[in-house]
């Protein structure tokens, strides 16, 4: 009878104890440090220098004008630190100061302040030099002093997004009773309308944020940036919402109103950033089309709730949540407004509302026991069509 050899030397493969694991884990963080340190020493990239101009990237993220003047928020994206030379405005050089000085690191930003007499409604054009000799050229289009926090402005924008937001949630809402007795079909249509609404919203939202990321410092990478914090908001909120079952009833109408919240969020950055940049231009014609655009999303609130019997306190609340973002949207974004925040809000919120489509849907397959083919019977696709028609003839009334 003949035994196999014993292997007795040590594999790789073997699972490794807790102390090896760990300097196991050393070795590669301890080589890609021994690299960077030696690329830095040795100065390897030297060799391509030809004696171009490091490549410089400058974008203004926030404009102030006041009784003292001019002042810029700037953010650096080029590859060395950048030296802010010399500042025109409107082909005049103007002295300046700058805020920390010296030069600007990639991704650091820095104020700098102009004592230049603007003109109340004129264009002004502003000019920066960096000691390269490289240019970078921001238009202030209409020249309106920055809104002051005052509780008396405060209170006007609150005013504003309670208009805007919480009051066409609420009206959408005071459709729950008259749609209680609501038959199976009406029930998939109304459904099927919160799907075409939502869809339109999520068409929207990625547009705009994607036209807010464009305006934003190219560091942040914009539009990679919009589609990845959107993806994952859709992925958060789906395993949130899933982590007791599919959502259904109260359950589902709190999701609804979360994601066009976060819309009405973004919103109220967009109107904020409008008012700070003189050019909001809200008039009464366009508050109303805001309304009116909005009260299908108490609609589409109260639809997973028809068979259900809410306490008014849930009513209350939903319309708050779906709402009242809208209120501090436009106070943030009329005091502390930047492309890129306002970018990231309008992804999460379409995130969100992608989140809330596949609920939705979800729930009228589950109700028509007919598999993905109940999105084909009349009363789901009337309702599809109805709710995006709905949503893009009124979005003409708020678009300018």
């Amino acid at each position: 009878m003949m035994h196999e050899p014993v292997n007795v030397t040590p594999s790789l493969a073997a699972a490794p104890s807790g102390l090896a694991r760990l300097l196991w884990l050393l070795v590669p963080i301890i080589v890609l440090a021994l690299a960077f340190i030696w690329l830095l020493q040795a100065n390897f990239l030297q060799s391509f220098n030809n004696g171009a101009p490091p490549v410089e990237n400058l974008t203004v993220e926030r404009t102030i004008l006041d009784h003292n003047g001019l002042q810029l928020l700037v953010r650096a994206g080029g590859s060395d630190p950048m030296v802010i030379a010399q500042v025109q405005i409107d082909d005049a050089y103007w002295e300046f100061q700058q805020d920390p000085q010296g030069p600007v690191a990639r991704g650091e930003t820095a104020w700098i302040s102009l004592p230049f007499p603007w003109v109340l409604g004129e264009t002004h054009k502003v000019n920066f030099v960096t000691n390269t000799g490289a240019t970078f050229e921001h238009e202030i289009a209409v020249a309106v002093p920055t809104p002051a926090a005052t509780s008396g402005s405060l209170g006007a924008q609150a005013i504003l997004g309670a208009f805007v937001g919480i009051l066409p949630v609420a009206i959408g809402l005071m459709c729950y009773p008259a749609l209680r007795g609501a038959g199976t079909e009406t029930m998939t249509f109304l459904l099927a309308m919160t799907v075409g609404l939502l869809a339109f919203l999520v068409v929207d939202t990625m547009v705009e944020a994607l036209e807010f990321a464009e305006k934003s410092a190219a560091i942040f990478q914009r539009s990679v940036m919009v589609v990845l914090v959107a993806v994952a908001s859709f992925l958060v909120l789906m395993s949130i919402g899933r982590r007791h079952g599919t959502p259904t009833g109260l359950a589902l109408a709190t999701y609804i109103a979360l994601g066009i919240g976060l819309h009405n969020f973004g919103e109220g950055l967009a109107i904020g950033a409008a008012f700070t940049a003189g050019a909001a231009g809200l008039g009464t014609f366009l508050v109303l089309g805001f309304t009116l655009h909005n009260i299908t999303e108490g609609i589409g609130i109260a639809a997973p709730i028809l068979k259900k019997s809410p306490t008014l306190v849930s009513f209350v609340g939903l319309a708050l949540l779906a709402g009242a973002p809208a209120v501090i949207g436009i106070w943030i974004g009329s005091l502390a407004y930047a492309p890129q925040w306002t970018a990231i809000a309008l992804a999460i919120g379409a995130g969100a509302i992608a989140q809330v489509i596949v609920e939705v849907t979800a729930l009228i397959v589950r109700s028509r026991n007919r598999g993905i083919t109940a999105l084909l019977v009349p009363s789901t696709f009337g309702g599809l069509a109805a709710g995006t028609a709905f949503m893009y003839i009124t979005a003409m009334l708020v678009k300018i």
